[in-house]
């Protein structure tokens, strides 16, 4: 199995989305895995994070991609914290990517 490929899309317990430049910068940036829920590579691929407060791994879970999921996320994310915007309509999964607002790029 190969590494996440970035930007990489996580959300955590509250359904806040967070897009983040690579697999070390969000690894580094997330403080409590505990808190993670769902997560995808920028191929769309499902992650799993493990490890301890300060030491959040990413991993792909070996599933299939799941752009549907992934959008269907990033919808809801915007229907509850960015009201009034709309989400990316990229048809294509690197267009639909690219307008998402990111942290820390």
């Amino acid at each position: 199995m190969t590494a996440p490929v970035g930007p990489v899309i996580l959300f955590d317990d509250e359904s806040h989305m967070y897009v983040l430049r690579d697999q070390a910068f969000a690894e580094a940036w997330w403080e409590m895995p505990d808190e993670y829920t769902r997560g995808f590579d920028a191929l769309a691929r499902p992650l799993r994070m493990t490890g301890g407060p300060h030491e959040a791994r990413l991993g792909l879970t070996g599933e299939e991609p799941d752009e549907a999921e992934l959008r269907r996320l990033v919808a809801g994310h915007y229907q509850r914290y960015l009201r009034g915007q709309v989400p990316p309509e990229g048809t294509a999964l690197p267009e639909f990517l690219a307008a998402l607002p990111r942290e820390g790029m």
